[in-house]
């Protein structure tokens, strides 16, 4: 079995919740509160900060040129993501990316953030990408799964064109044809370390929409 179907198969559950969870459904339809998206852009310009290190840390560990240049400029990209498209959604919002970035990282998205960084400096290069992939793989599904819907409401439409986006989806094929490369040169007890980490950040995945929908706080 190809590495990539065995990661999704491992998944499939958490992947029908994501697309069950009454955020993406409000994204679709445009009832999702406003307040929950903004609380959603917020986090995620947190989170990307530090996907992009994540990002930066498989570039140092590939053992390829290629794959070196490739993870590097993703995690140019992912911070280009953090300044340019939310800054503009913040815009619309009133806002700036300052206010944004005073704003205290909640609980999910440090959870998160925390396991990831913690996984790509700890384990091998297979296994750091095995903890980012579900930020390319999962955002590159329900972004093909919602584009078709797409939504009428315009900060809405545009999120979900971003992830559905042809580019986008290239860029996923490439990170899932270099899991399937390592799942051809690492032993059994790797590849169940890295089914391991990629059920626990697409977990997590679900997490952050859902810590966005219930417009999460720290209790104390």
């Amino acid at each position: 079995m190809a590495l990539t179907d065995e990661l999704w198969a491992a998944i499939e559950p958490v992947y029908d919740e994501i697309l069950a969870h009454p955020f993406l459904a409000g994204l679709t339809d445009g009832t999702l509160p406003r307040q929950a998206f903004r609380h959603f852009v917020v986090q995620d310009s947190h989170y990307l900060r530090d996907y992009a290190r994540a990002l930066a840390v498989c570039a140092a560990k590939a053992p390829h040129e290629a794959d070196v240049r490739a993870f590097a400029d993703d995690a140019v990209g992912a911070l280009a993501a953090e300044q340019g498209m939310h800054a503009e959604f913040l815009t619309a919002f009133g806002e700036s990316a300052e206010q944004a970035a005073a704003e205290p990282v909640l609980p999910t998205t440090l959870a998160y953030t925390s396991y990831l960084l913690a996984t790509v400096h700890g384990g091998s290069f297979a296994e750091a990408v095995a903890a980012v992939l579900p930020c390319y793989w999962i955002y590159a599904r329900v972004g093909e799964e919602l584009l078709a819907k797409s939504s009428p409401e315009p900060l809405y439409a545009k999120w979900i064109a971003t992830y559905g986006d042809e580019a986008f989806q290239s860029v996923v094929r490439r990170v899932l044809d270099l899991t399937d490369r390592l799942g051809e040169e690492i032993s059994p007890a790797e590849r169940r370390r890295m089914v391991q980490h990629f059920t626990t950040t697409s977990r997590y995945e679900w997490m952050f929409w859902d810590a966005a929908w219930r417009g999460e706080t720290w209790p104390v």
